[in-house]
């Protein structure tokens, strides 16, 4: 199994939070064998920085990583 978030924008209160979310639930997925990944419009660099929002959100160390890749569409051609 799969999920992928879609969200529109990086850094947006909403979307912060539900990635936080997904972020403490992966261990929970990754149990079931479900691989978790993002797509935003924003790019890598963007995606960096975000994860680094997100991890604080969810009162962990700003790290540059989720334990799920972001996709970059800045080019808005996969969303």
């Amino acid at each position: 199994w799969g999920i992928l978030f879609s969200h529109p924008r990086d850094f947006t209160p909403v979307c912060t939070t539900e990635l936080g979310r997904a972020a403490k639930l992966a261990p929970e997925f990754s149990k079931r064998n479900v691989k978790m990944i993002a797509l935003s419009i924003d790019s890598v660099q963007d995606h960096l920085s975000w994860c680094k929002d997100i991890n604080a959100y969810n009162g962990e160390q700003p790290a540059e990583q989720l334990p799920f890749p972001i996709i970059a569409d800045k080019n808005r051609e996969l969303a």
